[in-house]
């Protein structure tokens, strides 16, 4: 049986590179092959989705999602874990939530309400092929309304958010040598497929990103410089960045997610929620629910009572306990 594990996505493909900087740091043997023609149909047949990242295992399974993927990896790679045992693990994945289900609709704005980053873009995606090209521009404005920023109020805030969470990595850059300590976590890998796939290789937000040398040189290869080793941060103090982090959910993710619970709970089609100070229309979503649901279900099944509490404790005082506790 091969050792090697194949990932199918693409270059730029937020997923695909956190997925990517993960196997990095687990010290995996991996490729990246792209999703065309030829295979397009087995890998959706088999994964149940049309959705990239997919990883093809070692033992000839091809699954999606990649926290749910990064957790079956841990067991595999358990001194490189990217989500810690206990308390800090329930930490590492609350953080990168925002990332996964917050953060990513900037990502989509950058790339489809910027003319030439869209051209950019699609073209990449689409090999060259420019009807192909022309069809991907179609959907991206689609997917900006979905996520909430069609309006160029909400674009501004997005943009302002983005460049605020840049501030905070390049100052953490200057104390750690990642967001939590002195080892990556699943934070560090949705941050750099951020970078990588969107907001250090698109134009318009290159020229943002330039502008925080730390964080630019980290996503160009020295994140990659870890050889395993290295401590975090204790829970619950844990980073500045992390601390920043968890004050900016409570007025955006905290609201978005909840709102979209009860949308899915009705069976409504989409939802609306105050944001930045305008109200604002958002698809409603069963993954967001899900993927919450998967951090309830960590601090209910993989704690012992008195670490239990400790989180509990910890997300009240933070303002997110309506989100995670149940």
């Amino acid at each position: 049986m091969s050792r090697n594990y194949i990932v199918y996505g693409g270059e730029l493909s937020y997923f695909t590179r956190k997925l990517e900087a993960a196997l990095t740091f687990y010290g995996a043997d991996f490729e990246i092959r792209a999703k065309n023609a030829d295979n397009r149909e087995e890998i959706e047949r088999r994964s149940g989705t049309h959705q990239v990242p997919v990883l093809h295992t070692p033992e000839n399974w091809m699954i999606a999602d990649t926290t749910p993927l990064m957790q079956m990896l841990d067991a595999r790679f358990p001194p490189r874990h990217m989500f810690p045992p206990g308390p800090m693990g329930v930490l590492v994945h609350v953080l990168e939530e925002f990332f996964d289900e917050w953060v990513a609709r900037v990502m989509v704005h950058y790339r489809w309400h910027y003319p030439r980053s869209a051209e950019f873009a699609s073209v990449r995606m689409a090999g060259g092929d420019e009807r192909a090209a022309a069809t991907v521009r179609e959907w991206g404005p689609r997917a900006c309304r979905a996520t909430g920023t069609d309006s160029e109020h909400q674009q501004r805030e997005a943009e302002a958010e983005y460049q605020r969470v840049l501030q905070a990595m390049e100052t953490q850059l200057g104390q750690t040598s990642w967001m939590l300590g002195d080892r990556p976590t699943a934070l560090d890998c949705i941050l750099l497929g951020g970078l990588r796939a969107h907001t250090n290789m698109d134009p318009d937000p290159k020229e943002v990103t330039a502008a925080y040398p730390r964080v630019v040189a980290w996503a160009e290869g020295g994140a990659d410089s870890w050889h395993g080793g290295g401590e975090l941060a204790p829970f619950p103090e844990s980073t500045p960045f992390a601390a920043f982090v968890l004050c900016e959910m409570v007025g955006t993710y905290k609201p978005y997610v909840l709102a979209n619970a009860r949308a899915q709970d009705a069976g409504a089609k989409a939802f609306h929620f105050d944001t930045y100070g305008e109200d604002v229309s958002y698809l409603s979503r069963p993954y967001p629910e899900a993927s919450r649901q998967m951090i309830v279900q960590r601090i209910r099944n993989q704690l012992r009572g008195d670490e239990r509490d400790t989180v509990e404790s910890w997300l009240s005082r933070a303002g997110l306990a309506e989100c995670f506790i149940s």
